[in-house]
Formats: structure tokens, C-alpha cells, sequence
């Protein structure tokens, strides 16, 4: 029987363009995808400031300014739509289980919904625990992060479930006994939840 649940944020209830990244900084000079990758890993882990992010892009793309890289960073966030908010406010209100927020981002991603989605903190509220990896130091898909949320809050991976778009992160969560429904954010929809892994519930 499940009794925690364990949500990802980007393409589970926000709608992400993954590619729009590298297409917006591409157009402000060049710069390949592991020179991104590299500080987005040390973005997300907390391991560089938002200055220093940006000050890190503008030494690869001299002619770029703070605000073009922000814009481009940001341009991976879409919309955030309302049914999904409906949904985790009727699984907060049931109590039937604990539910977790685990999400690999950043500052300049946060900021951006705290000014665009209104209802974000009604959103962060539903949640027992919120744990935004650049906040903890720790980043999907690396076990230690999984550790750290079982051991924090005395979890049987067997009674936790682990929801992400991206495959890389659930066999990592499934590798420590997790449950994990690995979702395809193009035909598969969070409020569908239920339905699709009734076999757990």
C-alpha cells in the first residue's frame, strides 16, 4: 500500500519546452550542450550562485547581456494549468497520504513562477515537504538524493511512490525499491494518476 507519494515539479504539473534552453542561448552565440549541461548541474546543486550562473554564461557569450541569458534560461518554463492545482489540493485535503515535492531547479526558475503562476504558494502548501534541489545540494538522478529523502523522513520504499517525466531519475528511485511511474508529459496527465497506477493503490 502506498503512503507517500513523491512528485516531480517540471512537466508533471508545469508544462516545460526541454529544447528551448539550448535554441535561446544558441541565438546569442555559440555554446554546446555540455557547456550548458556543466552549469546546470552546478546551478541546480547549489554549487553556483544566480550571479555567478550568469556571469558563467556571459564568459561564453561575450556579447550577450544578464538580461538575454535570464530570458533564455527561463524560456523552458510554460504554462501551469489549474486542473493540476485542483488535483494536488484534493489529494492534500484527503490526508491519505504524505506528499513530497522533489524537484532538480534552480533560482532563477523559482522566481520566474513565484512572479507568473499566482496560485504558487497555494501549490507549495499542499505539500508536507517541498525540496527544491538547489536548496538541498542534492539533484536527480543521483541515488543520494532519494536516500536522503527515505532516511529524512523514515520511508519504506515499498510504500512510496516516485512520479518524473524523465526516465534517467525513476530507474534511479527504482533502483533503491521505489515505486515509480516514469509519466509522458505529451499523453499522460498527473490528475490521471489513479487510473493509471490503480495495481498500487
Amino acid at each position: 500500500m502506498i503512503k507517500t507519494i513523491i512528485f516531480d515539479f517540471g512537466d508533471v504539473f508545469i508544462n516545460l519546452d526541454k529544447p528551448a534552453i539550448q535554441k535561446e542561448l544558441s541565438l546569442l552565440g555559440k555554446i554546446s550542450p555540455p557547456q550548458i549541461q556543466e552549469i546546470n548541474i552546478a546551478y541546480e546543486t547549489g554549487k553556483l550562485s544566480t550571479s555567478e550562473c550568469v556571469n558563467a554564461f556571459q564568459t561564453i557569450l561575450t556579447n550577450a547581456t544578464k538580461k538575454e541569458i535570464i530570458n533564455a534560461w527561463n524560456a523552458i518554463l510554460l504554462d501551469f494549468p489549474e486542473h493540476r492545482l485542483q488535483f494536488i489540493q484534493n489529494l492534500s485535503i484527503s490526508k491519505k497520504y504524505t506528499l513530497i515535492l522533489l524537484s532538480n531547479t534552480n533560482e532563477l526558475h523559482i522566481d520566474w513562477i513565484k512572479e507568473h503562476v499566482s496560485f504558487y504558494n497555494i501549490f507549495k502548501s499542499c505539500f508536507n515537504f517541498f525540496y527544491l534541489s538547489h536548496e538541498i545540494g542534492l539533484r536527480k538522478p543521483d541515488t543520494s538524493i532519494f536516500e536522503f529523502i527515505l532516511e529524512q523522513h523514515q520511508l519504506n520504499p515499498l510504500e512510496t511512490l516516485f512520479i518524473d517525466d524523465t526516465k534517467e531519475n525513476t530507474d534511479s528511485a527504482k533502483k533503491l525499491g521505489i515505486h515509480v511511474w516514469n509519466n509522458d508529459p505529451k499523453t499522460e496527465d498527473i490528475t490521471n494518476l489513479f487510473t493509471i497506477k490503480s495495481n498500487i493503490f
